[in-house]
């Protein structure tokens, strides 16, 4: 019963940060498509026609989140980094600074854009993962959530404004790629913690 408590209430907490990183997200690209005369939009405009985002994002968080720990233990593949909070946050702020230089740096063309975003994901997994199981999951969770994308937009659920890829932004997989990492670690932490408290 203890267990399935826990792991409830870890599956809230990265429901709840699946929906902020949403957010932030959608904030960052928003200010980037809008010109300088116009009005920015409120925060929650683009989810009026498209409500169902937050919460899809809040159970991929909670799914990616979930699993990373398990595939952990189940792999027994020891982790090459540090395991605690000053670190996590550390990587919850590289995957911000992505999205922000995604959203607000200029690039020479799409190409450059890609492959320096390329660059600054695998860099962040190197920092703050360095597990293959980190690494495939990460680039699993890219390919699935850029051909679900792909999908939504062929058939006109979702949209995006400036669509230079196959329907969508050519560098949505690198954030794709880095908000796994980033959940997986939230994740891993918050199971240590459980641990720690049932040893406790």
């Amino acid at each position: 019963m203890l267990v399935k408590m826990q792991i409830l209430k870890r599956g809230v907490i990265l429901f709840m940060f699946g929906m902020f990183f949403s957010l932030v997200l959608n904030l960052l690209q928003t200010y980037r498509e809008i010109r300088e005369d116009e009005t920015p939009p409120g925060l929650f405009d683009h989810y009026s026609s498209c409500w169902w985002v937050l919460p899809v994002c809040g159970l991929t968080a909670a799914f990616v989140g979930l699993m990373y720990p398990v595939l952990d233990s189940h792999l027994e593949e020891p982790l090459n980094v540090k395991s605690e909070w000053s670190n996590v946050m550390r990587c919850v702020a590289v995957f911000v600074g992505i999205n922000h230089a995604s959203a607000k740096l200029d690039f020479m063309n799409n190409l450059h854009m890609s492959l320096t975003l390329a660059a600054m994901c695998i860099g962040l997994w190197w920092l703050f993962d360095r597990s293959k199981s980190g690494f495939g999951l990460g680039v699993g969770i890219a390919v699935l959530a850029t051909i679900l994308t792909q999908f939504l937009v062929y058939q006109g659920i979702y949209k995006y404004g400036k669509a230079d890829f196959m329907f969508m932004r050519s560098w949505l997989p690198c954030i794709f790629f880095s908000g796994g990492i980033t959940i997986g670690n939230i994740g891993r932490q918050l199971a240590l913690y459980d641990d720690k408290e049932k040893k406790d």
